[in-house]
C-alpha cells in the first residue's frame, strides 16, 4: 500500500472512528463486537482504497454504509441462529430497581433485534443517536421519505413488541 493511501486511511480512522464506534455500539450487544465491526469497516476500506470518496462527507457516509452493511450481515446470521434456537421472553418488573432496568434494556434490545436490519439501523441512528432524518438519508444513501418510513415503521413495531412483553 502506498504511503499516501496509508496516510489517508489513518486520517479517516482518526476522524471517524469515534463516531463509527458509537454507532456500532448502539447496533451491537457488546463493546468487543462493536470494536470488531469498526475494525472490519476500516479493513474493507483498506482493501479498496480507490473506492473511498474524495470528500470528507462522502467518505463518512461511505464508511457508515459499510458499517451498517456489516451489521446487517451479522443480524441475518444471528436471525438464522435465533430461529433455530428461540430464546424465552422475560417479563419486566417495576421500573425502579436495577434488575427491572436491566430487564427493560434487554427487552428493548430484543425488540430492536426483531426489526428488519435497515429499519433497525435507521431507528438507532434517529432515536438513540439523535441524528436528523436528512443526515441519515445522506449517510445511508436513501431518500428522506424512506428514512421517515423506516422511523415510523420501527416505532410502531417497537411499541407493539414492547407492549406484548410488559
Amino acid at each position: 500500500m502506498q504511503s499516501d493511501t496509508v496516510k489517508r486511511l489513518g486520517d479517516l480512522f482518526d476522524a471517524h472512528q469515534p463516531r463509527l464506534y458509537g454507532l456500532a455500539r448502539r447496533l451491537s450487544r457488546d463493546p468487543e463486537e462493536a470494536r470488531d465491526l469498526v475494525q472490519e469497516t476500516f479493513l474493507r476500506a483498506a482493501r479498496r482504497p480507490a473506492s473511498i470518496p474524495e470528500s470528507g462527507k462522502g467518505a463518512k457516509a461511505w464508511l457508515v454504509r459499510i458499517l451498517v452493511n456489516l451489521c446487517r450481515d451479522r443480524w441475518r446470521r444471528l436471525k438464522v441462529r435465533r430461529e433455530a434456537f428461540p430464546q424465552p421472553v422475560w417479563s419486566m418488573g417495576g421500573p425502579s430497581d436495577p434488575e427491572s432496568i436491566a430487564s427493560a434494556r434487554s427487552a428493548v434490545q430484543q425488540a430492536l433485534e426483531r426489526l428488519r436490519p435497515r429499519t433497525r439501523a435507521v431507528v438507532v441512528m434517529h432515536e438513540i443517536e439523535g441524528r436528523s432524518k436528512a443526515e441519515i438519508a445522506t449517510l445511508l444513501g436513501m431518500s428522506e421519505a424512506t428514512v421517515r418510513w423506516h422511523v415510523a415503521t420501527g416505532r410502531s413495531k417497537l411499541r407493539k413488541e414492547l407492549s406484548h412483553e410488559g
